[in-house]
């Protein structure tokens, strides 16, 4: 059965108000443990750790953005000592992006500010309450990308 548009209207306000709420914390985060650098370069620090070394090309179709865009990021993020760049011995016109030790505690000290953040935020909830709306977001997350990939293909979600 469809959902009503104010249920949907609801939801999606309450996407946008979630959304809102993880930037800034974000950004909070970033500035305590980057400084002066630009918060979405943790974005691109998370799957060089999960996936290991990559081009800039390949890291940028897993962020989702341009290739020029990655490559001002890793600039600013290798500048700061967060990644590690070596020539690519399959093509010496291409470098590898890596993961730097400094990179990686960063990445872990970024984590725990947003698991206390999270702690404080779900104080007063249950275990069961706080496992049941992680399925769900992890749902939600799923299905968005799904709509997303069929979006892009040129067909109707």
């Amino acid at each position: 059965m469809p959902l009503t548009s104010a249920t949907r209207d609801r939801l999606t306000a309450a996407i946008a108000r979630l959304l809102r709420s993880g930037r800034h914390v974000s950004a909070r985060a970033a500035d305590a443990v980057y400084g002066e650098l630009p918060s979405f370069g943790v974005a691109l620090l998370v799957p060089l750790e999960g996936d290991g070394e990559q081009r800039c090309s390949a890291l940028a179709a897993r962020v989702g953005v341009d290739v020029s865009v990655v490559s001002r990021q890793v600039a600013a993020l290798e500048r700061a000592g967060h990644v590690e760049r070596r020539p690519d011995p399959h093509d010496g016109r291409a470098s590898l992006i890596r993961l730097s030790a400094t990179g990686a505690a960063a990445l872990a000290q970024t984590r725990a500010l947003r698991s206390e953040w999270a702690a404080d935020a779900l104080a007063d909830w249950t275990e069961d309450d706080a496992r049941r709306l992680g399925d769900l977001v992890e749902r939600l997350a799923a299905d968005l990308d799904r709509a997303a990939s069929a979006t892009s293909a040129g067909v109707a979600p």
